[in-house]
């Protein structure tokens, strides 16, 4: 049996100046720097197969520039392009990454980060040592259901901290923090942390890698050894966002355009938070021998949510004031105002089609500890239900992987509506789909 190497790597990937941040439907442009960006990339080796995990401090990219850049690691380090597991932590304070966008600071910083990929991947691979592994789950429960029912029974994404019309949260969270650990011989350790929800307590026009990077930090100087990467989880209808706060939680905080409560001390506390988690099993992880190294990427095929003619005609209406910058004229606030502006331009993009997409889906098993990569954000019965699958120790599934295609709402949340659903390019039965081919994908990995 060939042991397991692994190696590490960190390499900053901040914007210049005015670049475009993406995260919002309103247009922001960096004005400073609040902490860095980073590429966090654990490679892995055993015999003849090889893995490189890539964590971007972004907060999404496409799948068709997530393929120049995993080609970019792939073509710099002779890894083959399946086994390049590329992923965005989601932070909403970083910056748009698209090769043909109009703005001049968008294409050149797309260009460097093809640049900064190569040189991450193989910094890993050149640090590659022999390693143990083992895996734990501690707990934290800071993510809650961004979706709400209302008491007069609309459902409603964020609709404010204290609203009094608020009945319910819809969906019970998984507060699991999945850690996989990765003990160098002579070297660090590396650590996985993999946990659903979103990246989204900052606000404002300042680059930072939110509550993720706080976390990386904290447990890096509690365990000076020890080297951290984010793979965020199934946290399409997560939010950090509690609906009931009260007292000592608004401390560093103010109320965003969009009613959500945000601050930079909030995303510090939660880093905190999440730190602790970390470090509630890193000490006391389940080590074990792998049998295996392997990566399996599959291409599925999901229907699109098509516009009604007879709904196309408001669409255009709202996304033409919208372009216009002439928000104020739709009668909306808050996240209310989103969703009818993300409906809307999702509704105008597919007039024409097309009827379907297709879409990467990248399982990498070590022994029996797994990764499952979602090209998108799926809703927590997703991670859920990939977590149920037999034969596996550990199941970790990580949103916007190979890509960011848009939201993998449940077959009961179309019915319920809200901003994710009314949003999302996929029509409903997406996220059962995902489920059974992320299944397949275990099941092959499993008996290969």
């Amino acid at each position: 049996m060939a042991n397991l190497s692994a190696g590490f790597s960190r390499v900053v990937i901040n914007p210049e100046s005015g670049t475009p941040i993406e995260g919002y439907f309103i247009e922001r442009k960096t004005e400073g720097i609040l902490d860095d960006l980073e590429i966090n990339t654990l490679a892995l080796r055993m015999g003849e197969e090889t893995v490189l995990i890539m964590s971007m401090d972004l907060c999404q990219i496409a799948q068709r520039t997530m393929i120049r850049l995993r080609e970019s690691a792939a073509e710099k380090t002779g890894v083959a392009l399946d086994h390049v597991f590329m992923c965005c932590t989601h932070t909403h304070t970083g910056p748009f990454v698209v090769f043909d966008h109009t703005d001049p600071l968008v294409r050149s910083y797309s260009e460097k980060l093809l640049v900064w990929v190569a040189e991450a991947a193989q910094a890993a691979m050149d640090d590659l040592k022999p390693a143990k592994v083992g895996w734990g789950v501690g707990s934290c429960d800071i993510a809650h259901c961004r979706r709400l029912r209302m008491k007069d029974g609309s459902i409603r994404t964020n609709p404010g901290v204290g609203n009094p019309d608020v009945l319910e949260e819809l969906t019970p969270m998984d507060h699991r923090v999945n850690v996989v650990r990765f003990d160098q011989q002579g070297g660090v350790s590396v650590v996985i942390i993999n946990y659903g929800t979103h990246p989204d307590s900052i606000g404002g026009n300042k680059i930072s890698a939110d509550w993720p990077g706080f976390m990386r930090r904290t447990v890096e100087l509690a365990i000076p050894e020890a080297r951290c990467l984010f793979l965020n989880g199934a946290e399409g209808d997560v939010g950090v966002l509690d609906i009931w706060a009260k007292g000592g939680w608004f401390n560093d905080t103010f109320n965003d355009f969009d009613d959500v409560i945000r601050g930079y001390g909030h995303s510090r506390w939660y880093g905190r938070c999440m730190a602790g988690a970390v470090l509630q099993v890193y000490d006391k992880v389940n080590y074990f021998t792998p049998d295996s190294l392997k990566s399996v990427e599959h291409t599925i095929e999901v229907a699109a949510q098509l516009p009604s003619p007879e709904e196309l005609p408001e669409a255009h209406r709202i996304n033409d004031l919208h372009l216009a910058g002439r928000d104020s004229e739709l009668g909306y606030e808050g996240m209310m105002l989103t969703t009818v502006v993300a409906e809307a331009g999702r509704m105008v993009r597919l007039e024409h089609g097309p009827e379907s997409f297709s879409m990467p889906l990248h399982g990498v098993a070590i022994g029996k500890v797994a990764l499952i990569g979602i090209a998108g954000e799926p809703f927590t019965g997703i991670g859920t239900g990939l977590k149920e699958t037999d034969g596996w120790d550990l199941i970790l599934p990580v949103c916007n992987a190979d890509g960011a295609e848009g939201y993998f709402p449940m077959q009961e949340c179309y019915d319920e509506g809200g901003y994710e659903t009314r949003s999302s390019p996929f029509k409903e039965g997406v996220a059962e789909h995902i489920i059974e081919e992320g299944k397949k994908i275990l099941r092959e990995m499993e008996n290969d």
